[in-house]
C-alpha cells in the first residue's frame, strides 16, 4: 500500500499566524494594565504583528531554510515589533513604563520562538521517522553533474525530499526526456531538478513547457564548472528592468554599519580581554626561541584589492622566502613555540587589530599573500570577486575545511566557493556561527593546522 505523502504543509503556515496572534493577545491581556488593554491596542498590535512578518518574511520557513536563517527572523520580529509598540503607547497613550512592554513582547517572543522551532525540528523528525510530509523528486542530467545533489536527497531525509529516479542523459538524451515526462506524470512527482550543462536552450524550454501545463515545480542545477550560480538583483530604471550581476549584502549601508559594529566590540573584547596579557608572555618564549621581531607583518591584499600589512605572532625563523612560499606540513622554519601557536591559532589573533583599524574583519574571505592573489587572479574563475568585502581573520571557507596550505587546485576553487556565497549571503547570525565554529573546530584540533 503506498504511503500518504502527508501534504499537511499548507495548513502550518495559516495555523502560525493564528496561533501566534493568539498567544500575542492572551498575554497582552493577562500581563498589561487596563489603559493598555483597549480593543484599538488589540488591533494594534495584531495588525503591525502580520505588516511586520510580511517585511521580514517571519512566516517565509521551507524544507531547506536553515535554523540559524529562523533565529535571525525571530530577531528582526523580535526588535521591530518593540519598536513599534513603543511608537504607538508613547504616541497614543504617553505610556512612561517601558519595562511593562519589555517584560510583555519577551515572554510572548520567547513563547512563539518555542512553537516555531517545535514545528520545525518537529517536521524534520516526523519525515525520517514515519517517512511523511516528503516531495518526491526526480533529478535530470549526467551523473557527474548530479551526484551531489543525488546524495544530498539520500543522505538528508529530514529535509523532505524523496528522491526516485535519475535521467542520465549522457546517451539517447531526448528518448530520456520524454521517459522521464511520462514517468512524472505515471509517479505523481512534484519536483524536477535539472542539470543545465546537458541542457539545450530547446530542452529548457521543453522542460519549462511540460511543467508549467502539468503543475510540476522545476528547478535547475548551475554549471558545476562555473565556481558559483548567479545571485542575481533586479532593479527598474523607471519601467525598464535592470539585471546586476550579484546582490552583495554588504553594499547596503545599514548592514555595513552593523558588521562594524559587531567587529569593532568583538575586537575591543579580544584585545582588553586576552591580548593584553597574552602579548608579554609571547613574547617571552618567542624571543627565547629564536632572534627577530615578535610579530610578523606581510602585505596582504585587502577591501577592493588594497594592500594593508596583516600582523601575526611571528611563527617561524627569519626567512627570506616568507612572502613567497607558503608553510607546509612539517616545515622545518617552523619554531616549536611556533608549532604550538599555529596549531591552536593563536599565531592569528593580533589580527585583531587590523579589524579594530577596519583593515580586517572578524569574519570573511581569508586573504592571501600579495603574490599569491596575482597567481590566483589569473588561474581561478572569479577569484577577484572575495575582494569587493573586507577580509576576515576567519571565513566561510575554513569552517568547511578549507584553512591553511592550498595542496590543490581544487581546494582554491572550492575556497572561491564558499567566499562568494558568503559575500552574497551575509548576516549578523552567519557571522556568529562562523566565529562558533570557529572556536569548536580549534579545540577539535584541525588537520590543517600546521
Amino acid at each position: 500500500m503506498q504511503r500518504h505523502t502527508g501534504r499537511f504543509s499548507v495548513y502550518i503556515r495559516p495555523f502560525s499566524y493564528l496561533l501566534d496572534l493568539l498567544i500575542i493577545n492572551l498575554l497582552a491581556n493577562i500581563l498589561l494594565i487596563n489603559t493598555l488593554n483597549g480593543v484599538y491596542y488589540h488591533f494594534f498590535i495584531s495588525f503591525s504583528w502580520i505588516l511586520i512578518s510580511w517585511n521580514v518574511g517571519f512566516y517565509e520557513v521551507y524544507r531547506f531554510t536553515k535554523s540559524s536563517e529562523i533565529i535571525e527572523k525571530i530577531g528582526k520580529q523580535y526588535a521591530a515589533f518593540i519598536l513599534v509598540n513603543f511608537a504607538y503607547i508613547g504616541y497614543f497613550l504617553k505610556f512612561s513604563e517601558p519595562s511593562i512592554i519589555i517584560k510583555f513582547i519577551s515572554i510572548a517572543m520567547g513563547l512563539i520562538a518555542f512553537e516555531k522551532l517545535f514545528i520545525y525540528y518537529f517536521l524534520r523528525k516526523f519525515r525520517v521517522v514515519y517517512g511523511g510530509n516528503f516531495r518526491r523528486v526526480v533529478i535530470v542530467g549526467e551523473e557527474k553533474n548530479t551526484n551531489h545533489l543525488v546524495e544530498f536527497f539520500n543522505d538528508n531525509p529530514n529535509y523532505g525530499y524523496k528522491h526516485l529516479k535519475l535521467f542520465d542523459l549522457q546517451s539517447n538524451k531526448k528518448e530520456k526526456i520524454q521517459e522521464c515526462f511520462k514517468f512524472v506524470l505515471e509517479n505523481r512527482i512534484d519536483e524536477i531538478y535539472c542539470a543545465l550543462s546537458d541542457l539545450s536552450n530547446t530542452d529548457v524550454n521543453n522542460f519549462i513547457d511540460f511543467a508549467d501545463n502539468n503543475l510540476k515545480t522545476l528547478k535547475f542545477l548551475p554549471d558545476e564548472k562555473e565556481v558559483t550560480a548567479r545571485n542575481l538583483k533586479l532593479d527598474y530604471y523607471g519601467y525598464i528592468p535592470i539585471v546586476s550581476l550579484r546582490n552583495i549584502a554588504l553594499d547596503d549601508t545599514a548592514n555595513k554599519i552593523i558588521k562594524r559594529i559587531f567587529d569593532l566590540l568583538f575586537s575591543s573584547l579580544i584585545i582588553v580581554g586576552l591580548l593584553s596579557w597574552l602579548i608579554p608572555i609571547l613574547a617571552i618564549f618567542i624571543k627565547l626561541e629564536s632572534k627577530g621581531p615578535i610579530f610578523f607583518k606581510q602585505k596582504r591584499n585587502g577591501l577592493n584589492y588594497h594592500e594593508f600589512d596583516c600582523y601575526k605572532f611571528r611563527s617561524m625563523t627569519i626567512n627570506e622566502i616568507a612572502d613567497i612560499e607558503q608553510v607546509s606540513k612539517n616545515d622545518p622554519r617552523i619554531t616549536k613555540i611556533g608549532k604550538f601557536i599555529r596549531k591552536t591559532s593563536i599565531d592569528e589573533l593580533p589580527q585583531f587589530f587590523n579589524v579594530f583599524l577596519g583593515e580586517m574583519s572578524v569574519v570573511g574571505p581569508r586573504p592571501h599573500m600579495v603574490s599569491h592573489t596575482e597567481m590566483y587572479a589569473k588561474k581561478v574563475d572569479k577569484f577577484m570577486v572575495r575582494h569587493f568585502i573586507k577580509p576576515g581573520i576567519t571565513g566561510l571557507a575554513q569552517t568547511n575545511g578549507y584553512r591553511g596550505e592550498v595542496e590543490s587546485e581544487t581546494d582554491i576553487i572550492n575556497r572561491v566557493k564558499y567566499d562568494i556565497f558568503y559575500l552574497e549571503n551575509w548576516t549578523l547570525f552567519l557571522d556568529i556561527k562562523i566565529v562558533f565554529l570557529t572556536v569548536i573546530n580549534t579545540i577539535r584540533g584541525e588537520e590543517k593546522a600546521y
